[in-house]
């Protein structure tokens, strides 16, 4: 099932896709251009943690001009981030370059410590579509961005859809693709991940408790492109959706 949240008259609440249309949990149907479309996640659980790859897919670090990690490279990312499907993200006056990353993120579905890699899947309560733009001109370390590149207010639209794991076979067989004003500039599988989720979900539950709610932005693959003011940038990922964004 394909969860969304989104506001409508005036209230946030939980809709699903059924039919191609949205419904809301009194059975009504209800227009797209009627709402407010919110991160696809519940109020409680709330996001704890956001963890985030670097590098995570061997043709974006050559495209970077960096060699492919042999640990996962990671940063935290904060809430306010966060914004939703058919919403703005601002490029500072300023910037050079600005670039977007489609990524498929996991939600955690349950605590998770010490998970093996064969229980990991057990672990996940869906899986949804993160934009996490990045600001070239601001950037420290690829190893380690800063917070004015990865933690920006609107920098990461999240959506539109969680959709459960059950509908997601397998989640290291997706095609992604990311158009910018309908032009495609990036196509890629999750395949080729240079970690996959299952191991992620092992690597980060060795050492931190995984609570559910939180969200594994899993990396992008080659193919950035600048943005600027009024592109619209769609992310996609098979099964998961479209998620578009507007450039202001």
């Amino acid at each position: 099932m394909k969860h969304a949240r989104i506001v409508h008259e005036g209230k946030a609440q939980h809709a699903i896709e059924r039919d191609g249309r949205l419904q809301l949990v009194d059975g009504r149907h209800v227009r797209e251009d009627a709402i407010t479309w919110l991160p696809p996640l519940a109020p409680t659980p709330r996001p704890r943690t956001i963890l985030a790859l670097g590098l995570n897919y061997a043709d974006h670090a050559k495209e970077l001009e960096f060699k492919a990690p042999e640990e996962p490279l990671v940063f935290i990312k904060g809430e306010g981030t966060l914004t939703g499907h058919r919403q703005l993200t601002r490029r500072p006056a300023d910037v050079q370059f600005m670039h977007y990353e489609c990524e498929l993120t996991v939600v955690i579905g349950r605590t998770a410590k010490k998970v093996k890699r064969d229980d990991a899947c057990d672990f996940i309560a869906g899986y949804t579509i993160a934009n996490d733009y990045a600001i070239r001109d601001y950037l420290e370390n690829w190893y380690r961005p800063n917070l004015r590149v990865k933690n920006r207010d609107t920098c990461t639209p999240l959506g539109p859809w969680l959709v459960d794991a059950a509908d997601v076979p397998d989640p290291m067989a997706l095609a992604l693709q990311t158009t910018v004003n309908g032009k495609v500039t990036q196509s890629g599988n999750t395949r080729d991940m240079i970690f996959d989720v299952p191991f992620l979900i092992e690597y980060f539950s060795s050492f931190m408790t995984l609570q559910p709610g939180d969200l594994i932005l899993t990396g992008t693959p080659d193919g950035v492109v600048d943005c600027r003011p009024g592109d619209v940038v769609v992310t996609s990922i098979e099964g998961l959706g479209e998620l578009f964004n507007t450039i202001e």
